[in-house]
């Protein structure tokens, strides 16, 4: 049997203005490229698709000359856009395909639904080619109307390693994650990269741009922000871009290059202020909590405002408590207004916050400590004085004891007044007060020697002494607003004052030092609230301690009641030391973390793979995951390596507030490790320590055992004594 042959419809050219738009296209919805962009696209290269026509027959059946557009209907109106712009003749013939036969409707969607679409990959290999000859990215943008980061997208898309190509073409890779891939430029890696996924059932893009990001420092580190990716980039440092996701500027390849940066600026920012006649000054890129104790703080006096700022003070003053008062008619004027005020206040801080001026015999004896803080800025901390390098102090003899040096005669060494000895000392206010009185003249064999007032015994001035701390201690009893002010007192002699022996009562806070520091303890919120409240209550304070007492009878009981609270809290230790052990403290401690509604995830704590993670075993990590997110999302990472589940684990556990058991508060019922899944998870520890010797089992399970933070595989789970 003979195969029928195919006869394709004629084509011809007709001029646009026989041609009209049918109804019977199928297409009603706008989608794609817009009428305007493809009458621009027409107009640079011509119409690259004909028109499919059917004649338009009169009432007997005969063509009138006139053709619908069942196919075609968007080129056909973007023609007509042209001529309306007088861009293109209305007689202008347009190419066009002709059929009679069928459904102008089964034509119009035939022609929609056989259509292809282009594959993405050939699509980012043609942005390619036209890059190679010779078109810019600007313009590559400006002929397919798309921006221009588009098409840096697409260009790195067909930059990826070809045998990642092949496999997003042969649909074993996601687009998500050939996009993850783009992070870097090194084929090499991304190829190393993909090889080591490929084993795993667990190919999320997260895990592809966490491997390839590994050992580079992400620009939001305040190493990067303090020296900008500009000085980085010019010294030759490379950065990887994230084209497809917000990535805060980054990853910073070269550490090593980034911390010679760092270390290079921070020491010509010490010379220039060792330039300042500093005794001594100490960089680092941050120092630990509490690096200043023990060292007495110069109070230096601002710098003046001078006639200008003082009146730009006044008119940024005066315009911002003038928008305050003005109610903004729209939205528009509220937003300009809001960010007016904004700006404002921004450069009233910069006005208040004068720098210091310190006297030139206190800066030769004090140093500077020179850092980074958080947000990648200098911070230099002025004014510090060491207990070695203090002005020697002359010791004041007290008038009345026996070490009191001897008297010289009012008419000096040569005087015939004669000897002027010390009158018995009197016991007023807790002080021994004298007055010299003339000693009547002996001859040299002393015959009335006896009959001169001699100072009291020692021993009998401490008895005085004792009967009259024990009066004062009753009264002090009997007074309890005095007896508050006098604690008061004591404690901010020995918390703010170097030499803080001012005060008759033996009341001290010891604030603990931290010999082991958890990571970035010094940038922690409760850190920071506290340096702030000592600085504002040592500006508030006087210099010289005896001016104290005076100064805090004039504070209100609000102000008394804050500053003790400051001082007391000051004294809290509530760190476990496996060498003292003391069961009672801690008791304390969870008593007064109850008291004050203690809440560490509102404190700012979250787990992490520096703060926890990292430093526990695989179980517990697992453990913390399945408490906070559920078992299936504890099965997600049971397959990986130590180092990786850490990682994962810190993203999965943010924003749960979930907490280790010595964090929580001791109300929660702490849950049990192993729940449900019959695994004993020990007393196995991850930590560097080793907790050895008797009492090991007073420790938390998660504080026993031995191991590293380095350990790859997991160890052997220890069982229960």
């Amino acid at each position: 049997m003979a195969i029928a042959k195919i006869v394709l419809s004629a084509s011809r050219d007709i001029p646009f203005n026989k041609l009209v738009l049918s109804q019977a296209n199928v297409r009603k919805l706008k989608a794609g490229v817009s009428i305007k962009d493809l009458a621009e696209d027409i107009a640079r290269r011509t119409l690259l698709h004909g028109l499919t026509v059917r004649p338009v027959l009169d009432a007997e059946g005969n063509e009138t000359g006139v053709y619908e557009v069942p196919v075609g209907g968007r080129r056909f109106r973007a023609l007509e856009l042209l001529v309306r712009q007088k861009r293109m003749s209305r007689t202008q013939p347009v190419p066009c395909v002709v059929r009679s036969g069928g459904l102008a409707e089964e034509d119009s969607l035939a022609e929609n639904l056989q259509r292809e679409p282009l594959h993405p990959l050939d699509q980012f290999r043609a942005f390619h080619t036209l890059r190679e000859a010779g078109l810019g990215e600007e313009e590559i943008a400006a002929r397919f109307f798309v921006a221009p980061g588009v098409v840096k997208q697409r260009l790195k898309l067909a930059a990826v390693a070809p045998a990642l190509l092949d496999a997003y073409a042969e649909e074993r890779m996601t687009l998500e994650q050939l996009m993850a891939f783009t992070v870097t430029d090194d084929r090499t890696r991304q190829e190393q990269v993909w090889e080591t996924l490929s084993k795993s059932y667990s190919r999320e893009p997260y895990q592809i741009r966490r491997l390839l990001t590994e050992g580079a420092v992400r620009a939001s580190d305040k190493r990067a922000l303090f020296v900008g990716l500009e000085t980085y980039a010019a010294a030759g440092g490379m950065v990887m871009r994230d084209l497809f996701q917000h990535d805060d500027g980054g990853w910073l390849q070269d550490p090593a290059l980034l911390d010679r940066l760092v270390a290079g600026k921070l020491e010509a920012e010490a010379a220039t202020i060792q330039a300042e006649g500093w005794k001594w000054v100490e960089v680092a890129l941050g120092f630990p909590y509490g690096h200043s104790r023990g060292l007495r703080r110069l109070a230096g006096e601002p710098v003046p405002l001078t006639e200008a700022e003082q009146a730009t003070y006044d008119a940024l003053h005066a315009e911002y408590e003038q928008l305050e008062n003005t109610d903004p008619a729209d939205l528009e004027a509220l937003e300009t207004a809001s960010q007016r005020l904004n700006a404002i206040d921004v450069a009233l801080r910069e006005l208040e916050e004068r720098p210091l001026v310190f006297e030139s015999a206190e800066v030769a004896r004090a140093g500077v400590f020179v850092s980074v803080d958080a947000e990648g800025r200098l911070q230099v901390d002025r004014g510090y004085v060491r207990p070695e390098d203090e002005a020697p102090v002359e010791p004041v003899p007290v008038a009345g004891s026996n070490d009191a040096p001897a008297v010289e005669p009012a008419g000096g060494a040569g005087s015939t007044t004669g000897p002027v000895a010390a009158q018995p000392a009197a016991i007023s206010g807790g002080s021994r007060v004298s007055a010299p009185v003339p000693i009547p003249a002996t001859g040299s064999d002393g015959a009335d020697e006896e009959d001169a007032i001699r100072p009291l015994p020692d021993r009998l001035l401490t008895e005085l002494s004792v009967h009259r701390t024990l009066a004062l201690r009753d009264a002090l009893a009997r007074d309890p607003d005095t007896a508050f002010l006098a604690a008061l007192h004591a404690l901010c002699l020995r918390l703010f004052y170097h030499r803080g022996s001012g005060s008759c009562l033996d009341l001290e806070v010891k604030s603990a030092t931290f010999s082991v520091q958890p990571p970035d303890l010094a940038t922690s919120a409760a850190a920071k609230a506290i340096d702030t409240r000592q600085r504002l209550w040592v500006e508030q304070l006087p210099r010289e301690p005896d001016e104290l007492w005076t100064v805090l009878l004039g504070f209100d009981g609000d102000s008394r009641a804050a500053l003790f609270a400051h001082c007391v809290s000051l004294g809290v230790n509530a760190v476990h030391e496996s060498w003292n052990r003391a069961p009672q403290r801690a008791a304390h401690a969870d008593v007064l973390a109850g008291a004050v509604g203690l809440d560490m995830v509102a404190a700012g704590w979250t787990a992490t793979v520096d703060s926890y993670l990292g430093r526990v075993p695989k179980m517990r990590i697992l453990e913390a995951v399945r408490e906070a997110r559920g078992a299936e999302a504890a099965r997600l990472i049971d397959h990986l390596r130590k180092g990786d589940m850490a990682k994962e684990a810190e993203r999965l556990l943010a924003g749960s507030g979930w907490l280790p058991e010595p964090l929580r508060a001791r109300s929660e019922e702490a849950p049990t490790a192993g729940d449900g899944d019959g695994v004993d998870y020990g007393d196995a520890v991850d930590s560097g320590d080793s907790v050895g010797g008797a009492g090991t089992d007073a420790l938390p399970a998660f504080l026993t055992g031995a191991g590293g933070p380095g350990d790859e595989e997991e160890e052997a789970p220890a069982k229960a004594a």
